[in-house]
């Protein structure tokens, strides 16, 4: 199994950055998830009746992360963190996509707690993962673009295992060959804040809602929490 760590100059950046690691083993994708269906359809209900809105860039959960991101070198209103992003179109469309139960429920977890949220095959992630600087030779292919390659910049934070960048700018966007589909089995899903000290329950809440979608529909779940003063999680 992977281990997933912090470096020691991304936690020295930022000090207060807890990211918790909700795994699910033997995943079944391909039945019905009416939990998540239903998480979904409440949001969407809520913010049609105006009794919720997802957090944008004056929240201070997004703003974090603009400011993480204008620190290396990326434009946070041009590349916008996934929980920002996500949230946009759901208030600009009220309806947040459907792509696959595993997929689904890590979204409405992500928007309803103001938290960006990702997932990586871990059948499909070479050696272990670390969250690091990247040095500018690293190859990306994004989402959806499978014969696209990209290089993240030097000095932006990624995501990345033996082989590949598995995330660009922190939790902008997903790598293609480690997406999560229906035939996943096994699966890491992340979820992160910037300020433990503050929004450190919100983030275990959080967890503990993602880990109740799954459980129905793996044969285990668990929760582990990475963070500078637990740097390296086997998952």
């Amino acid at each position: 199994m992977p281990t997933f760590s912090l470096a020691p100059a991304v936690a020295d950046a930022f000090p207060d950055t807890l990211i918790a690691l909700v795994t699910a083993t033997g995943l079944r994708g391909h039945e019905p998830w009416p939990r998540s269906t239903a998480a979904l359809e409440d949001l969407e209900r809520r913010l049609a009746d105006g009794t919720w809105h997802p957090a944008d860039e004056t929240d201070p959960r997004i703003d974090a992360w603009h400011t993480a991101y204008r620190s290396f070198g990326t434009n946070p209103r041009r590349i916008r963190p996934s929980v920002d992003a996500l949230g946009r179109r759901l208030a600009k469309r009220g309806a947040l996509p459907r792509i696959n139960p595993a997929v689904d429920s890590y979204n409405v977890v992500s928007v309803h707690h103001g938290l960006p949220a990702g997932a990586f095959d871990l059948d499909n992630v070479t050696g272990d993962v670390v969250i690091r600087h990247a040095d500018g030779t690293e190859t990306f292919t994004p989402l959806g673009e499978p014969d696209t390659v990209e290089h993240p910049k030097p000095g932006e934070i990624v995501y990345a295992d033996g082989a590949h960048v598995l995330t660009r700018h922190w939790n902008h966007r997903d790598a293609h060959h480690t997406r999560v589909t229906e035939d996943s089995t096994r699966v890491a899903f992340i979820l992160e804040t910037l300020h433990a000290s503050r929004d450190g329950g919100l983030l275990q809440a959080a967890a503990d809602e993602l880990r109740a979608l799954l459980a129905p529909h793996a044969g285990r779940t668990a929760v582990q929490y990475l963070g500078a003063a637990r740097p390296q999680v086997s998952v």
